[in-house]
């Protein structure tokens, strides 16, 4: 059986030879695409005994021209990550209600210079508006992680205790170059009612991006486990 791959094959697998697979811009559904129910019980069988294994979510998208960014964040039914880092760029009560929140770094200035010297690890980034013009000095450092703060993002604002709880609890996602996002979306142990949920719910956000039609949006859609085969689904 030859599925269309985007990115590498592995060895055909003990579930009936399906091969790893990631999104790739065939828009008709292959022959051998399941429903996104039994693509999850797939995985499970797959990894079974392991169930911290993450489940990853491939999607295709195929923008229409002058399409901004295709990225987002949303609050998923039911979290799977263990622990997220947050930072904030805030002074004074800001920087206290920040604290206040579930941030796990906060500073000022002395804290870009931390961060231009790569002293500090961290996972997501704020600011409050004040605090921009000297963030902006590490804009190139910041930018190609996706970790620079901006207001369209709504990582910048006056309310800082607001976003941080967000940040805390939101999966956030980017496209790559080619307009494929690859994201994290539950574990193996979840429920499959559980993954399901999670799965639709950061669809929703992605299929929000578009600029026209959000059906023709999404071009293809494939879910895989860490070490599993990657499952091409015609009902994300």
């Amino acid at each position: 059986m030859t599925l269309l791959l985007s990115r590498f094959t592995v060895g055909r697998s003990r579930l009936g030879g399906l091969h790893r697979l990631y999104a790739s811009k065939s828009r008709a559904p292959h022959p051998n695409s399941v429903p996104l129910e039994r693509a999850i019980e797939i995985l499970k069988a797959y990894d079974v005994g392991q169930p911290k294994q993450t489940v990853e979510l491939h999607v295709q998208c195929e923008p229409e021209k002058g399409q901004p960014p295709i990225r987002g964040s949303c609050i998923l039914p039911r979290a799977y990550r263990q622990r997220v880092r947050v930072l904030v760029f805030a002074e004074g009560e800001q920087a206290k209600e920040a604290r206040a929140a579930g941030a796990d770094i906060v500073g000022g200035a002395e804290l870009v210079e931390k961060v231009r010297d790569d002293k500090v690890k961290f996972d997501k980034c704020l600011s409050t508006p004040g605090m921009l013009p000297k963030v902006a000095r590490i804009a190139r450092l910041l930018g190609p992680k996706g970790l620079m703060p901006t207001v369209n993002k709504g990582t910048v604002s006056e309310n800082i205790a607001e976003i941080v709880k967000y940040a805390k609890n939101a999966q956030d996602f980017r496209a790559d170059k080619k307009n494929i996002v690859h994201t994290g979306v539950a574990k193996v142990g979840f429920e499959t009612a559980e993954i399901m949920d999670n799965i639709r719910t950061i669809m929703n956000s992605i299929r929000a991006n578009a600029k026209g039609s959000k059906k023709k949006f999404i071009a293809r859609v494939d879910i895989s486990s860490t070490r599993g085969p990657g499952i091409q689904v015609h009902d994300a």
